[in-house]
């Protein structure tokens, strides 16, 4: 699958007042909703349309689903009952445990959910089929409209719903969020900071919980007053365990949302508990202040009343903290903005976004394991300039995610192995190079490569300059990223691949040699045979004589040169615009082609006559051309072949597109020159 660069220049984070609509229309919820009203006809959403392309990609459907609007479902639906709780999140038929634990955790900020899910919606009198909710993606706020035909099985909802059966919010805003990843079964299976990402636009942190810091309550208190959006889960060893239940209840591979935590008073001490949340809506701890468990009968009604404690078989419990950190192993923490978590503070942090590629034979590069390739992936370099607060160190979040591969579900993929590495800036600019990389070890780095949406980490460095680099962990793997920074002091991002430059030499001008060499009395030889008595050379005739020499030369592989390529260096080198090559301006080309050929088996570090495209980078850099990465992966595209390699045929026609490229550019720059001079001179 294609991906083409993304400009990566830093920019601002996004806000949500601004969502952008999506529907292929071009058309807006509200005058989508308004077209519907006045001619009378309900909304069917032709971008997701009530089949079964939208419900599954690899299957059929295992039984025969049919699409019902809420009014078919029950007499008198609402769109909200009572307010939108946690309890109105249960899970269907549908591997999407993440997302709902996700959805619940949504419900205990009011101001974040009415963000994703507006609350002007109902089934009343302007009730038209329609509903809209708004979505994070990848720095940009995306209003998601959708028709409310849902998959029912014998009159009932099959994937999520509420504990209340007229109640539709929840089951509209999956069903919304399946759209946005291409369906429903795009849906199965992911980590719970990927959801809470997408409802605020906040930045995720993974905790160890085995390995977390002694403040750990803390941090998690912390958190949840803060409104950040807080998941755990078990790991599996197998994937025999996945939702394998242990005998105290819990579910091995689910997603869980961490709803509370508080202090309890229990015979005359405090006992720290957390409160979790199933969103299956049911299965529940039965350890240690379980729903039922004898710990609750020494605790005031008052107390149990302010934690809302009430024994239902709903999915939500309380246990003992240090019970937490035995049988729970991933703490997932979505901050709706990057507030640091260690201490009371809270901080604005400044937000630097970039947006790229990876794209093979150019700049998917793979880690640092994959030294030949490494150096080609994209720099960012960062600028730490203000310590933070009373400290001697900046500290910023590093968080790089892959963009779109749960909709590319469908077509194949799966989320790619990512992370980065940071360098100290050697203080020069520029895309650095393999000898950097060999020699100088990395200052930090992401904690694992793994395959999930996205990597961070927190870090604290000295001020400095740094160089951030965003891999894959294999080579040659294409995918889109966005790269966000954030800083609690200003921090200044740059791309340094974003730089065009030209540096050729002075044009050589065609001048007779006193006393020809032994090669110039053969290229005359050869030049006169061919040219004919008017001893100049045609582009037909060009094409002959560069393919009988190009053949005949040793080390390079070589297939052959077109008529449109010839005619490419005619146009280059001819002063005299005939159309047609002087024995002196082939002279000319020939120079040229000999530094040409020179730099193609330099780079050639194999021997093997052909060049990798990873080290096109630093052939164009030696023969005058440095790229940014848009350009680099445009040629890369055009002219290496499925192995990543070019041959000199292929490396010759580049440069002579780009040298023309550039002799026009050099002469309108010089216009554009002359004119501005003239309107100052005016």
């Amino acid at each position: 699958m294609p991906y083409l660069y993304q400009d990566s220049k830093p920019r601002a984070a996004a806000r949500p007042g601004g969502a952008r609509a999506t529907h292929s229309s071009g058309k807006g919820y509200e005058e989508l909703k308004q077209e519907c009203l006045r001619t009378g006809v309900l909304f069917e959403d032709s971008d997701f349309p009530a089949c079964n392309s939208s419900l599954f990609f690899s299957e059929n459907p295992p039984i025969p689903f049919v699409w019902k609007r809420p009014g078919d479902i029950v007499k008198d639906p609402k769109f909200i009952l009572g307010g939108a709780t946690r309890t109105d999140i249960c899970q269907g038929d549908l591997g999407d445990c993440w997302l709902l634990a996700a959805i619940a955790s949504l419900t205990l900020n009011e101001k974040t959910l009415a963000r994703v899910v507006p609350l002007d919606q109902n089934f009343g009198p302007d009730y038209a089929g329609i509903f809209h909710f708004q979505f994070w993606q990848h720095n940009e706020w995306l209003d998601v409209v959708i028709d409310d035909r849902l998959p029912t099985f014998k009159g009932r909802l099959v994937f999520l719903h509420s504990a209340e059966l007229n109640e539709f919010w929840s089951a509209l805003l999956e069903k919304a969020y399946a759209k946005l990843n291409g369906s429903y079964e795009s849906l199965k299976g992911g980590s719970t900071i990927e959801a809470m990402e997408d409802f605020t636009g906040g930045i995720g942190e993974m905790y160890d919980v085995k390995a977390a810091p002694d403040n750990f309550y803390e941090i998690l208190e912390k958190a949840l007053k803060r409104c950040s959006m807080v998941g755990c889960s078990i790991d599996t060893s197998s994937a025999a365990e996945s939702e394998a239940r242990t005998p105290f209840g819990l579910v091995k591979g689910h997603a869980y949302s961490v709803t509370g935590i508080e202090e309890v008073s229990y015979r005359d001490r405090q006992v720290p508990l957390i409160r979790i949340r199933n969103p299956w809506g049911q299965v529940e701890w039965n350890g240690p202040w379980s729903d039922n468990s004898p710990e609750w009968r020494s605790v005031s009604p008052s107390e149990q009343r302010r934690l809302s404690q009430a024994a239902r078989d709903d999915g939500e419990f309380w246990m003992k903290f240090e019970d937490f950190k035995v049988h729970f192993d991933r703490v997932e923490i979505c901050n709706l903005t990057p507030d640091a978590l260690e201490d009371s503070t809270a901080h604005k942090w400044e937000v630097a976004i970039h947006q790229g590629s990876w794209v093979r034979g150019a700049t998917a590069g793979g880690c640092r394991n994959f030294l030949e390739t490494f150096w080609t992936n994209p720099q960012i370099k960062l600028h730490l300039t203000e310590k933070d607060d009373g400290q001697d160190d900046c500290t910023f979040i590093a968080a790089l995610m892959q963009k779109g591969r749960r909709k590319l579900k469908k077509l194949g993929a799966e989320m790619l192995t990512i992370g980065y590495s940071i360098y100290e800036s050697p203080g020069r600019d520029g895309h650095l190079g393999k000898d950097f990389f060999r020699y100088h070890p990395s200052k930090a780095r992401s904690k694992t490569y793994i395959n999930l949406r996205e990597v961070s980490h927190r870090f604290k460095l000295p001020p400095g300059d740094y160089i951030l680099i965003p891999t894959t962990f294999e080579p040659h793997q294409e995918a889109d990223f966005c790269l966000r920074i954030f800083s609690e002091k200003k921090a200044i991002t740059e791309d340094l691949d974003e730089n065009v430059a030209i540096d050729l030499p002075e044009p050589l001008h065609p001048t007779p040699s006193p006393q020809e060499t032994e090669e110039e009395k053969q290229f005359r030889a050869l030049f006169e045979q061919i040219s004919g008595k008017d001893m100049e050379i045609s582009a037909e005739e060009l094409e002959y004589v560069l393919n009988a020499v190009l053949k005949k030369t040793k080390n390079i592989k070589f297939k052959n040169l077109s008529l449109i390529s010839c005619r490419n260096i005619i146009s280059l080198m001819d002063t005299s615009g005939n159309g047609k090559l002087e024995f002196s301006e082939f002279k000319v080309f020939w120079e040229k082609m000999k530094k040409w050929i020179s730099i193609f088996l330099q780079f050639d570090f194999d021997k093997s006559g052909s060049m990798s495209s990873y080290e096109l980078r630093g052939a164009l850099k030696a023969a005058g051309y440095q790229l940014n990465n848009y350009l680099l992966q445009l040629i890369v595209l055009r002219y290496s072949d499925e192995q990543f390699q070019i041959e000199f045929d292929d490396f010759l026609n580049c440069l002579i597109r780009l040298e023309n490229a550039s002799r026009v550019f050099q002469a309108l720059s010089v216009k554009n020159k002359e004119f501005i001079n003239l309107n100052i001179g005016e």
